[in-house]
């Protein structure tokens, strides 16, 4: 389980969590929700490690924790960006396979092996050879879902899945997370959507502004 302490993030001068709690629960599904700017996004890049916090403790199993300097934090947190941040220049199956060959120090064969059985399970199949500028939206989420997923993370992050996508790739989106739910992987979601936090969601955290 991952557990966050009094965590007070400020930008500026001006505070976005302050005292904030949360625990997230090992094998389930936390959705964080709120209006806009109330510091969804924030809370979750402070979560894996690419925004420092303040004040406040990180506790993962039982034990402290720091994103920002955890050499380990690209196989403990893995995060699915809102616009995807696929390499352009690199074919899907190299997208996948990039980070576990230099950051996990997996052989080619290896890292090849284990992005074609996620690409398989996330319906991909075909598009190992192609870029990011042939994919559709849904598809090059898919992509970055898998290149998370191949970097073996406990917990695996979201950042406003549904808001690139059309209303109708919504479901699909809800069946991949529910799917990697029934994989026992621990799964925090940001979402503005209250009623797809409802649809997959084990429990609802509410992120409201701070009032200046």
């Amino acid at each position: 389980m991952l557990e966050l302490k009094n965590i007070k993030k400020q930008f500026s001068g001006r505070t976005i969590l302050n005292d904030f709690n949360m625990q997230v629960p090992d094998d389930q599904i936390t959705a964080i929700v709120g209006p806009s700017g109330a510091g969804k996004t924030t809370l979750l890049r402070c979560i894996s490690g690419l925004e420092t916090v303040n004040s406040g403790s990180f506790i993962l199993d039982g034990k402290a924790f720091d994103p920002a300097n955890n050499r380990d934090n690209d196989n403990v947190i893995g995060v699915v960006f809102q616009d995807f941040q696929l390499f352009p220049n690199l074919t899907v199956l190299d997208n996948i396979t990039l980070a576990p060959q230099l950051v996990l120090k997996q052989s080619k064969s290896d890292s090849e092996k284990r992005a074609q059985e996620l690409i398989d399970q996330l319906n991909l199949t075909g598009k190992e050879g192609l870029y990011p500028y042939q994919l559709s939206g849904g598809q090059k989420q898919r992509v970055a879902i898998v290149r998370a997923l191949a970097m073996n993370p406990k917990i695996l992050c979201y950042d406003e899945p549904t808001s690139a996508l059309d209303p109708d790739l919504r479901q699909t989106v809800e069946q991949i997370i529910l799917g990697l739910k029934q994989d026992n992987m621990t799964q925090i979601v940001v979402t503005h959507d209250m009623q797809f936090a409802q649809n997959i969601a084990d429990q609802i955290v509410r992120v409201e502004p701070i009032k200046a």
